[in-house]
């Protein structure tokens, strides 16, 4: 897994960040989701960096190895803001000032933070199962409370790390077989370490409250996204069904929006590889 690729610790002043990375060329940097860690890429990564680019793969801040301040009551210790700041701080110091840019789920949270905080820095930015957290939130009816009611149950206090952490087995189902085993351990290990799964109930805490805040401020302002949007949706997920045509919403964000759907289901990295690889290389080649 990631052969021919290097890891490394970078220390960006609050948090500890694990990355691992390769390839000369163009760099791109890969954010991960819930409950995943850089590892999600260990398929992607590489056919990319076989097309020219560098590839940078970091667990985000409390995920994986990657370690942070201790949790505030204002979640601000593990908001996007800050977690974008840490990515940064890696591109940083691997020599990268300007950068493409993909999140998944949660790192698309990530990805809209760190390209509306500081548009210099992305040339090109991709969003995969993602959406605004606001723009979730705006329409939160029943069907999205139903189908994602882990986003307030992980928004209560401690009730959620005596749940996850009886039975982290049970709660985290991964199937070593499509993930791919070496994936699947490191995954493993990282959702029955305590820390990690407090930085990742953090992360969704930070998500109903500081993180909305922000966004809305945006809105407010009017800030948009700069660089040009690629958007792209797990066709047997549940985003489409949702909120019908994510590029859509997206325009509210970004004149340059363009994208569509894979046939996968969530966790597109690592079953729809080759159909992933090739949308991003064509974009970030654009």
């Amino acid at each position: 897994m990631f052969k021919g690729f290097a890891n490394k610790m970078v220390d960006t002043g609050k948090a500890s960040i694990f990355v691992r990375y390769a390839g000369v060329g163009p760099p791109v940097l890969l954010l991960h989701g819930h409950p995943r860690t850089s590892a999600t890429w260990h398929r992607v990564a590489p056919r990319l960096v076989r097309r020219g680019f560098t590839v940078v793969c970091p667990d985000l801040r409390g995920y994986g190895r990657s370690r942070g301040p201790a949790p505030t009551t204002s979640h601000a210790s593990h908001s996007k803001r800050a977690v974008a700041q840490d990515m940064v701080r890696v591109m940083q110091t691997l020599g990268h000032q300007r950068f493409g840019l993909a999140g998944h789920d949660r790192g698309a949270a990530v990805a809209l933070r760190l390209v509306l905080d500081h548009p210099s820095a992305v040339t090109r930015v991709a969003f995969l199962d993602g959406l605004p957290l606001s723009e979730h939130l705006a329409r939160a009816d029943a069907r999205f409370a139903t189908a994602w009611w882990h986003w307030f149950f992980f928004a209560q206090p401690e009730i959620p790390e005596r749940v996850i952490n009886a039975d982290p087995d049970s709660w985290y189902h991964g199937d070593p077989e499509s993930m791919g085993q070496e994936n699947h351990d490191e995954w493993r290990a990282a959702t029955r370490n305590p820390d990690v799964v407090r930085a990742m109930l953090e992360d969704y805490r930070a998500g109903l409250t500081v993180d909305r805040q922000h966004e809305e401020a945006d809105r407010t302002r009017g800030t948009r996204i700069s660089c040009p949007v690629l958007v792209l949706w797990s066709l047997r997920d549940d985003l489409e069904d949702l909120y019908g045509d994510p590029r859509i919403i997206w325009r509210d964000w970004a004149d340059d929006v363009r994208g569509h759907g894979i046939d996968a289901g969530h966790h597109v990295a690592e079953e729809a590889p080759n159909l992933l690889s090739s949308a991003l290389g064509d974009f970030f080649a654009g």
